[in-house]
């Protein structure tokens, strides 16, 4: 163990956790392009007529119908380190996996741990500050950490498997958005950016907390949302960038999405670190999976652009498509929510075989 990284008494505070990892958050999924590869299957899959989402589509959870009116949602999410202080990691990766729950619509109901611990290298006090940080999270959200499970791993792992019910007329896909669809985000963009200026050297401590903060906070507002019979579609934002999210959705429902690139919510401070050049690696493997999806107003997006739409999340905000008759309702509840409450673009018929995604 390297004794810069951890003080003699093995303190937990002590300990800088990014520095056990290879990648970080969400930037640790594998490419879009790759896990087509891996995904891809010749064996027959068994029908099961109760399964109302399962691999057939690129949803945030598999939901099946209990029969009673109500449905289970059942997700998995883990990662590796994207803050060093451990009580926080936990809190961010146990955020990340309730939110495939609130991206359906439901409300979650029980939480179980996936842990991987160096147990040769970090000491058993750190993992119990991750778990600590989970249970807060879970605390939070109204459910137990009820159990999980922990395998010994050459870098820490932490993330939850979340069950969530929801009324089966309130569930919410990414696949059913419908042509004129107003688009929302409900979290700005900007998180890869800042914690790869972390990892760099390069953020400045008045800017330290603004990535943690974002990514510790709940999407709740997906419960509520999935009430309202206006909202058509909805997913969240992770690792595959708002661009990889958007083009799940444009492509599952057969529409172009047209976003005005100046109405789209970026953390401000988060400006500066990319033109210092900190941007993630796994903006440009997104960009590499799905850029074939996406056109610029006069050809291709810009650098710039690019950068933004394709940084991947950890823990990102909700992507919700909503009719025009829904607007009114549903701007009213994200400003009573103090999320960003302006559509940043719209879903339209798809003209031949245009991109699903057009960026002015």
């Amino acid at each position: 163990m390297n004794p810069d990284l951890l003080a003699p008494s093995t303190s937990a505070d002590a300990v800088r956790l990014t520095q056990y990892s290879h990648g970080a958050g969400c930037g640790c999924k594998i490419a879009p392009k790759v896990l087509d590869q891996i995904l891809h299957t010749t064996v027959p899959q068994p029908h099961h007529e109760r399964l109302l989402v399962g691999n057939a589509s690129r949803d945030d959870a598999a939901v099946y119908d209990l029969g009673t009116g109500q449905a289970l949602i059942s997700t998995t999410d883990f990662f590796m380190p994207i803050v060093d202080d451990a009580y926080d990691f936990g809190r961010i990766a146990s955020a990340n996996a309730i939110s495939d729950v609130y991206a359906m619509g439901g409300r979650p109901v029980l939480a179980i741990a996936v842990l991987g611990w160096p147990i040769d290298k970090l000491p058993p006090e750190v993992a119990r500050r991750v778990i600590e940080g989970s249970r807060s999270v879970c605390a939070e959200a109204g459910i137990a950490l009820a159990g999980g499970h922990s395998i010994d791993s050459p870098e820490p792992i932490f993330g939850l498997a979340v069950s969530g019910l929801v009324d089966i007329p309130n569930l919410k896909r990414n696949d059913t958005a419908t042509e004129g669809c107003l688009l929302y985000l409900t979290k700005p963009l900007g998180v890869g950016m800042l914690t790869t200026a972390q990892k760099k050297g390069l953020l400045t401590e008045a800017d330290a907390q603004l990535a943690p903060r974002q990514m510790m906070q709940l999407n709740k507002l997906g419960e509520p949302l999935g009430k309202l019979p206006q909202v058509k579609a909805m997913t969240d934002v992770t690792g595959f960038g708002l661009l990889g999210h958007l083009a799940e959705v444009a492509e599952g429902s057969q529409l172009t999405a047209e976003i005005d690139f100046a109405q789209v919510p970026r953390i401000a401070a988060a400006e500066a670190y990319r033109q210092q050049k900190a941007i993630p690696g796994g903006t440009h493997r997104n960009w590499d999976s799905y850029g074939h999806k996406v056109s610029g107003a006069g050809g291709d997006i810009s650098e710039e652009q690019r950068h933004w739409l394709c940084d991947p999340q950890t823990s990102g905000g909700l992507l919700v498509c909503v009719a025009p008759e829904g607007r009114a309702a549903v701007e009213q509840l994200l400003r009573e929510a103090g999320v960003p409450a302006e559509p940043f673009g719209q879903l339209r018929a798809r003209q031949g075989s245009e991109p699903y995604i057009v960026v002015r």
